[in-house]
Formats: C-alpha cells, structure tokens, sequence
C-alpha cells in the first residue's frame, strides 16, 4: 500500500439551520454539494472525467437528501455521467469516513483520483428526519442494550468526570471568541467558496452565519439546561425514564447533572465540504503539489449507551498506526457536538487545550452532520499551512458508540 495525499479542500459557509432564516435554507441539498465540487474543481483546474469515484457523507438520507444525493449533486454539477458516486452514512462522522474511504481507495491502487466529503441541509431535513431515531425502532434491541438520545449521554459524561456547568460554559464562550477571531483574520478564506443561487448567480451567503461573537459568560449562565425535560421522560416497559435507564447502567452517578444548554452544544447549520486526494502515482505523472498526505486513520466502537466517549480510543488507535503520540500531534480538531466531549477527551489523552480548536467548533460554527469531517480536515489543514506546523489530528464521536479519526501531515 503507499501513500494517499490531500491535494485540496474546501467548503461552504455554515448557514443558519433553520427554514427561512438561514441564508441557504432556499438551496436544495443537492445544489449545495454541487456547488462545492465545481468550486473544488475550478480551483484544482482538473478534468473532472479523471474522478475515479465520488464518495459523500450525508446522515439524513430521506426526501431531498436521498436517492443517492452523491450521484445526483455529480449530475447537478454538470459533470461527466461516467462520473460515479456513493452517499454512506456513519452518523456524524461521515464525512470523515468518506474522506477515509477515499484515502483507502488511493492508497491501495483501486483508484487514483477521488473527491470525498459530505453535505447536510438542516432546515430541510432536521436532527432525526430519517425516522430512524437511535435504534430504528428494534425492541429486541432495546432489551440488549438502550441508547438514550445524545444529549443525556453528554450529561452523564459531565456528571462522571466531574465536569461542572461551569465547565462547559466556559469551552463555549473559547469557542465562540475563536472562531471570532479566525472569522475577522480571514483563517477560513481559504477554504471557503460563496454559495449563489444557481437560477439567478446572486449570492447567498459568503461567511459563516451561525458564530455570536457578542456571546457573553452571563449570557451562557442564563441558559437553561436543554436536556432536563427529555430525561424525565418516561420510555421504558415498565416507566422507566430516560435518565432513569441510564443511571441504572451507570449507578455511579447517582443523579445525572443536566449541563448542557443551546449555548455548549453544536449548533444546527447547513453546509457541504470536498477533498480531493490522489494516489502517490497520479501525483508523479501528473506533476501535483499535494497540500499534505494521510498518515494514519482508525475507527472504533465503545458503549453505546454513554455513546460519546469514543474520540480519545480512535486517537489512540490512530496514533499507534501512526507510530505516534498524543503530545506529537501539532493541533487537534475535536468535534464539538457537546462541550463535554471535548474535555473528556482533552483530559482523557492529556492534551495541551492550546493545541486543540484553535480556531473555534462546532459550538459556534455550528455541525452540519454529513459535511462537518471533511470541514474540519479543511480547517486542520489550513491553519497547518498558516502556522508552518506539521501534524493534526481530526477526531468525533459518533451515535452509537463509535469514534473515527484521522491523523493528516503537510508535505
């Protein structure tokens, strides 16, 4: 196997998730990944019929996000038919995945030239439009093993580790001033493209709409804790609530501290991010610059009740693949789907927080599900270049009970 190397990224702007108030609530979902293979390809200046394949992650995959949205955003694109395409779905890290895949694919032989990432629309197709929910309904299942929603599963990592309101508000307001900061220095110009409506070319939205860089300490506080109502609520066969069945699992914690608010947790955007990665053959006979290569990538499963602990296991895994160490990695983007998860994981893999997020998350950014991996790869790999550094480790939990990660390296 050799090597697998990034030659480009870029994304859209996160738009705000919600019908008639975000900038890109008008774009079909398709369109929107459109938009961003063109964009990639005009960069890249690349013949487009030398794509080997198309691999998208997309985690709502129903109504406009369905039938293949991979295929389709290639047709919408106006590229080649022979163009191939596929939409895979690992929750939240998908468009991660797609880019592993992708670097797998390469890496192997089986192809020499592939763009990858992911797309999600949350104003059209909300957190659990698939119908799904955590197990597809399997009662038989559930009598194995119940996965609460996500939010309890972050209180209860909060309340294990000792990880106060306090605590959480705190890594919100960082992330918001951050990515402040990285918005009004231009750190995400690179990577960003502005996404116009295809009928009339005006564009929509050229920044990222979700960031509040007048968000204050106080104003967090005041929050209420989101999550309070869904634990009382009664599921089991014999009334059992939801934080009822996790304590029962979890009997250590005695009383499950709700501490996660609108405020420190991810935020509901829309976006769609690409990669583009060739096998080290294709960079020689074509003479490319790769930006940086795959060093190493892991997945990993964990228990899926408590579910989002899984980040600090893929890293590990990861690392050792890497022949690496955690205090090696140059700069670390740790997915924010809740402020918990990120200093669970910080402290779990004894991390200098200097080094991760440095430019803000999802927090105020905002999660757009599908895309949100290969966003966070590009972001990784820009402040790589902006910083003269070397190494980053982009990592997420996953519903579940799963963690993926992905260690890059600038060439």
């Amino acid at each position: 196997m050799t090597a697998s190397y990034i030659i480009d990224a870029v994304r859209t702007p996160r738009g705000r998730g919600k019908m008639g108030k975000g900038a890109l609530t008008g774009l079909h979902p398709q369109e929107l990944l459109a938009q961003a293979l063109n964009a990639l390809q005009r960069r890249g200046g690349w013949d487009a019929r030398e794509v080997g394949d198309v691999i998208a992650g997309c985690v709502s995959q129903v109504n406009e996000q369905g039938a293949n949205i991979a295929r389709n955003a290639v047709l919408a694109a106006g590229w080649p038919q022979d163009v191939s395409a596929v939409s895979l779905n690992r929750f939240c890290g998908s468009g991660l995945q797609a880019v592993n895949f992708g670097a797998m694919g390469v890496a192997s032989g089986a192809m020499d030239f592939v763009v990858t990432g992911g797309v999600e629309s949350m104003s059209h197709l909300s957190l659990g439009a698939d119908g799904g929910g955590q197990d597809g309904g399997n009662v038989r299942l559930r009598e194995r093993v119940y996965q609460v929603p996500q939010g309890i599963s972050a209180d209860l990592i909060a309340t294990l580790e000792g990880i106060t309101r306090e605590d959480v508000d705190a890594w919100a307001l960082r992330s918001q001033r951050q990515s402040a900061r990285a918005i009004e220095e231009n750190r995400f110009a690179k990577a960003l493209f502005a996404v116009k409506d295809p009928a009339t070319g005006a564009v929509l939205l050229e920044r990222d709409e979700y960031p509040r860089p007048d968000t204050t300490a106080q104003g967090l506080a005041a929050l209420k804790p989101a999550f309070v109502a869904m634990g009382e609520t009664a599921v089991g066969p014999h009334g059992e609530t939801l934080d009822g069945i996790a304590l029962a699992a979890y009997p250590q914690a005695k009383h499950i501290q709700h501490v996660h608010t609108a405020g420190n947790s991810s935020g509901i955007v829309d976006g769609a991010a690409v990669v583009a990665l060739a096998s080290e053959r294709y960079v020689k006979e074509k003479g490319l610059k790769p930006r940086a290569r795959i060093r190493a990538m892991a997945t990993v499963g964990t228990e899926p009740l408590i579910m989002l602990t899984a980040p600090a296991p893929a890293s590990e895994k990861a690392l050792r693949m890497a022949g690496m160490k955690a205090r090696d990695i140059d700069l670390w983007e740790i997915n924010e789907a809740f402020a918990a998860v990120v200093l669970q994981t910080t402290r779990a893999l004894d991390i200098d927080p200097e080094r991760v997020n440095v430019n803000g998350g999802a927090i105020a950014l905002g999660h757009p599900l599908g895309a949100t991996g290969a966003m966070l790869l590009g972001t990784a790999l820009d402040e790589l270049e902006r910083t003269g550094k070397q190494t980053a480790l982009i990592t997420m939990c996953i519903g579940g009970g799963q963690g993926i990660a992905t260690i890059i390296e600038r060439v």
